[in-house]
């Protein structure tokens, strides 16, 4: 029998990547104890005025078929977000509602990129970009991200690689894996370049919340001399401990969003309504939530620092925003998923490789900040004393 091309496209880009996560849910269920610092999944759950906002609507009748751009309540909601953010009038005909900041990802390459075209990303990456631009018959051109660079993704790097072929830059700012932020000058330099050759700037910001000890976020939208050629992706998934409700959006031009719904339309037609309800109650109020848990998180980051950096040859990157620290382990290992799953065997501690996540990130470890400050510690401990019997 035949199947479509994407079908190759895509083969070993979905689970293949998480395989660790697999190993430890496995480990999970069969009762064997397992400190999971592998996904980034909130370490509070979402907040009791955002369950009721949904269960509200829901036996409010809040049930039947959505608007496919979005709910009116949604996209008002949106608007003033953006518009107070960026201190101009960013109107709800510049946004799309989507069932996560995953799908509002496919949905600008879909809209973007045709069979052939480049897209330029940094590396380390997240685990799912690669796909998502192999999906839309792209083909992703990584950028490594160096940590003499603080891992930001520099323009001057980016202009090397730009070929007739290019079409778009990747963003992800703050970063997932490095929890890195670039600044307002990394972005004046990477739009500038983007406007030298006529290129779209998509931009992951969905940890933009979640920054660590004071740290300055900045959105691709800030400087509106550029903002016809950006696309901004985000959702109330991290920021608000909402991740199983999938609500995202985009953000670009009024021009982009009218070309995108038909294609949006046409993949899902609308979001459930009382989910949109829950969205519009959570982009109504300051994210507070988001802002406690980013103090946990910058935390558990100090923990993993103190607990591992130095030992047996690691080195630890401390991040300035997001749910992850990074171990570099090339002192012991440069295979980081053998490695992961011998550590996980010998002492339940589950982390992610860094080749999930690029080529630039192997023989580096990801640990997830998700858990308890004593199950950091412990992690930790094993880890060390692990990392102690691999030393050459």
């Amino acid at each position: 029998m035949r199947y479509a091309e994407v079908t190759e496209r895509l083969a070993g880009l979905g689970s293949d990547k998480w395989t660790l996560f697999v190993a430890a849910t496995a480990r999970k269920r069969a009762g064997q104890p397992v400190i999971d610092l592998t996904i980034g999944e909130p370490d509070t759950a979402t907040p009791d005025h955002l369950i009721r906002a949904a269960t509200s609507a829901m036996q409010a009748g809040r049930t039947g078929y959505s608007n496919g751009r979005g709910e009116p309540e949604a996209l008002a909601a949106l608007s003033a977000r953006y518009s107070e953010a960026t201190g101009r009038q960013i109107g709800a005909d510049r946004f799309l509602c989507l069932p996560g900041t995953q799908t509002a990802l496919y949905v600008a390459l879909m809209a973007l990129c045709d069979p052939g075209c480049e897209v330029i990303l940094g590396d380390p990456m997240y685990a799912t970009y690669e796909g998502l631009i192999r999906a839309a018959g792209a083909r992703p051109v990584p950028v490594a991200l160096r940590p003499e660079h603080g891992f930001r993704l520099q323009a001057v790097d980016v202009a090397a690689r730009i070929t007739p072929a290019t079409r778009a830059i990747l963003l992800n700012t703050p970063h997932n894996p490095t929890g890195a932020i670039l600044s307002l000058a990394d972005l004046d330099a990477l739009l500038a370049t983007a406007a030298r050759h006529d290129l779209w700037v998509i931009s992951d910001e969905v940890y933009g919340n979640l920054t660590h000890d004071g740290a300055v976020f900045t959105s691709a939208l800030a400087d509106p001399a550029h903002e016809a050629r950006v696309v901004v992706a985000s959702s109330i998934s991290k920021s608000h401990a909402a991740t199983g409700f999938r609500a995202g959006w985009l953000c670009g031009s009024a021009e982009f969003c009218a070309r995108s719904l038909p294609l949006s339309e046409t993949m899902l037609f609308g979001s459930q309504p009382f989910i949109a309800d829950m969205m519009a109650e959570a982009l109504a109020s300051p994210p507070t939530s988001a802002q406690a848990m980013a103090a946990r998180m910058a935390r558990r980051a100090r923990i993993v620092h103190e607990a591992l950096d130095g030992v047996a040859g690691l080195r630890v990157h401390r991040p300035q925003a997001g749910m992850f620290a990074l171990v570099n382990i090339r002192a012991l290992s440069r295979d980081s998923q053998a490695f992961a799953l011998d550590l996980l065997h010998a002492t339940g501690v589950a982390v992610m490789p860094g080749a999930s996540f690029g080529t630039a990130l192997e023989g580096w470890l990801r640990l997830a900040l998700t858990a308890s400050d004593d199950t950091t510690r412990e992690a930790c401990a094993r880890l060390a004393r692990f990392a102690e019997g691999c030393r050459p």
